[in-house]
């Protein structure tokens, strides 16, 4: 239950990019702001994620995390290169894996991995493919889902969305854009899974490629062409579209605050988490809450721990 969006260059006052989201979980989960320094590691390591264990990388990042104590995994963060990325719980059509990486591995391995937005990007989609998601996501009861996700540097943004081991992308080159418990990407997107389309025309989904519609064809319970102004998606993306131009630090915090469509959310499930990111070449800085409720908290600078210098030949797969 959560919200995510970005602001690029065209649509803030000052011509960074804003990124910013609300980490929704159930209520009285601890979430931590966590760092990591980069870090070395010998050839053939593993690295134990929140279920199951893959190779680790002989270098990853320094990131700053935001992630439920009990999990390996993250809701949101953002390494030294300037990469910021979070996810969101979504329902889909197709059966969800016993166990494999939770979207919260997925988010903390794309940003300990990813130098840049795209290099994230394909971090994610190659370990999808490998080791595909699965397990329960939530500490004390029984709750799985699916994950879409939001990836963005000062050059570029993309969205990822998922439909067990199926994924689309959907690269975002101007304005605001926004993710919610929904999947959003119509049509095949700008890049996706090899063998879907085929597969959604061998199972009579769709007659032909310029029919297939990832959201239409693989959301649970269908999809609403106009979004409600009175759910949190729908609220969010109007109240993005509302500064496109003037977008700044203060517009986030206060999209972050709104109650009106219940974004910063009370309740069984309630906002544990919040990050406010601003990005340009010339600096990155990052804002995060560490307990519930924005709307009655200050963000803090968050800082990256002092490492040696790590190499710039960013992992791409």
């Amino acid at each position: 239950m959560c919200d995510t969006f970005i602001a690029l260059a065209d649509a803030t006052i000052d011509g960074s990019v804003i990124f910013g989201k609300n980490s929704d979980r159930p209520a009285g989960e601890i979430q931590d702001i966590v760092t990591f320094p980069a870090q070395s590691y010998p050839k053939g390591q593993q690295v134990q994620c929140t279920y199951i264990e893959i190779p680790q990388l002989e270098q990853t990042f320094a990131v700053v995390l935001s992630k439920p104590r009990w999990m390996w995994g993250a809701e949101m963060g953002a390494n030294e290169c300037g990469v910021v990325l979070g996810n969101e719980a979504v329902w889909t059509t197709q059966p969800c894996q016993p166990t494999g990486l939770l979207g919260m591995d997925l988010v903390r391995l794309g940003l300990e991995r990813g130098g840049t937005a795209f290099a994230a990007v394909q971090v994610i989609i190659n370990l999808l493919e490998q080791y595909g998601q699965g397990g329960n996501c939530a500490e004390h009861f029984s709750f799985t889902y699916h994950n879409s996700f939001l990836i963005a540097d000062c050059q570029e943004a993309w969205v990822v969305e998922t439909a067990g081991r199926y994924w689309v992308t959907e690269r975002v080159t101007q304005g605001t854009r926004s993710i919610s418990n929904n999947l959003s990407i119509r049509g095949k997107g700008d890049l996706r899974h090899p063998e879907m389309i085929a597969d959604a025309i061998a199972q009579k989904l769709c007659s032909s490629e310029s029919e297939f519609d990832f959201t239409e064809l693989f959301s649970e319970g269908g999809i609403e062409d106009s979004l409600s102004l009175d759910s949190r998606a729908g609220r969010v993306r109007s109240l993005c579209r509302l500064h496109q131009g003037q977008f700044t630090i203060e517009t986030a915090k206060s999209i972050l605050r709104d109650h009106q469509g219940h974004i910063c959310m009370h309740g069984e499930f309630e906002t544990r988490g919040s990050q406010i990111s601003r990005l340009s070449s010339q600096s990155c800085e990052h804002w995060l809450i560490d307990h519930p409720f924005p709307c009655q908290r200050e963000y803090k600078r968050a800082e990256f721990p002092e490492t040696l210098a790590v190499t710039k030949n960013y992992y791409h797969g």
